[in-house]
């Protein structure tokens, strides 16, 4: 019985109430006399005093111990129910939590408990909500994300049996196109797949990562010139103004920078400049910023999401993998940064940023 919340916070309150109690009698019953006494008119060690009638003396002693006795069962009463609803107070919310607790151990992560008390106790469920909407908004990835790998590997998985039943038929030809197709359809099964490893690295805290002063404008120029030929196909210029400089490491950096480029670039119309901006301040910022079809304020947030895409029509062939602004995310996390996207809105162009410590 002992063994509840509720019975142990009652049985406290009863000991503390029983304590107290228990000094005002032996109070009461060693000092009462004396001050009776004094009430009297007869002082310690005086010769009246001394001769008081024994009876009077006995009669004040009964008389304290009777009144003691029933003001002491009153109060033990009124301990009792008080502390029955103090403790019912304080275990009610503490066993909700614990049943809400057991619910979300069981899968069901939508348990929420009401947060009506304003001090610790209110704090704690406002905790446990939290806790259960990160746990409940995790389990909603970890099953989109499942959902998302069998979507993506189904297709290129698809046309790689369709082409290996063809040639074991001899429907299809073994041609050198067809060896390039299937040779192009492995290369999207392995870039997948190191994309995922990657960002569960990231994510899980597992990169190596060597934290040292980078220039990023250094870093952004030679990023610029690797992506110089693909921007000249679209007629697209890239400029790179500013300076700063960031603790971070170098390769993970080149990588950010390199996957912004390249999705300004892809989205970025013919004859445009892609504008990489770097700028000191509390933090070293890069932003590269293109004229291409902008966000809503929606996919500012969802664009650094695995999978989404902007488009839903467009190809992973034409559009990578999606989830290369996923790892960015997860990458100036790791190095103690930031990454966020900024848009005007649709046909107004997108600024994509990260920020890191500065050196």
């Amino acid at each position: 019985m002992l063994s509840s919340l509720r019975a142990r916070l009652l049985v406290a309150f009863l000991l503390v109430a029983a304590a107290a109690l228990g000094t005002v009698f032996a109070g009461v019953l060693l000092v009462g006399p004396g001050y009776f006494a004094d009430a009297m008119g007869h002082a310690p060690g005086d010769p009246t005093g001394a001769a008081m009638d024994e009876a009077t003396l006995a009669a004040f002693g009964d008389a304290m111990r009777r009144a003691l006795l029933g003001a002491s069962v009153i109060a033990v009463a009124t301990a009792a129910i008080v502390a029955l609803a103090v403790a019912g107070r304080i275990a009610r919310p503490v066993g909700t939590m614990a049943q809400a607790a057991r619910r979300v151990a069981g899968g069901h992560y939508a348990e929420r408990v009401p947060a009506v008390d304003p001090a610790e106790l209110g704090e704690l469920a406002r905790s446990f909500n939290a806790m259960a909407a990160s746990l409940e908004d995790t389990e909603r990835r970890r099953l989109q994300l499942v959902g998302d790998v069998a979507h993506e590997l189904r297709t290129p998985l698809a046309t790689l049996d369709g082409y290996l039943e063809g040639l074991e038929d001899g429907v299809i030809a073994p041609t050198v196109e067809t060896w390039q197709l299937l040779r192009s359809e492995t290369h999207r099964l392995a870039g997948l797949v190191d994309d995922l490893t990657e960002l569960w690295r990231a994510e899980s805290h597992q990169l190596s990562l060597k934290a040292e002063p980078v220039d990023l404008q250094a870093i952004a120029s030679d990023v610029a010139r690797r992506f110089a030929p693909t921007a000249a196909q679209k007629d697209v210029s890239i400029e790179v103004a500013g300076n700063a400089t960031a603790v971070g490491d170098r390769n993970r950096v080149t990588q950010i920078i390199g996957n912004y480029l390249s999705n300004a670039i892809r989205h970025a119309p013919n004859r445009s400049t892609v504008k990489i901006a770097v700028r000191q301040g509390e933090e070293a910022t890069l932003s590269v910023i293109d004229a291409g079809p902008g966000l809503t304020a929606d996919q500012c947030q969802a664009v650094f999401l695995r999978f989404y895409r902007v488009d839903p029509a467009r190809s992973r062939a034409a559009g990578g993998s999606g989830i290369g602004l996923a790892i960015v995310a997860a990458l100036a996390q790791a190095m103690g940064g930031r990454a966020w996207a900024e848009s005007a809105g649709p046909g107004l162009g997108a600024t994509f940023s990260v920020a890191l410590p500065a050196a």
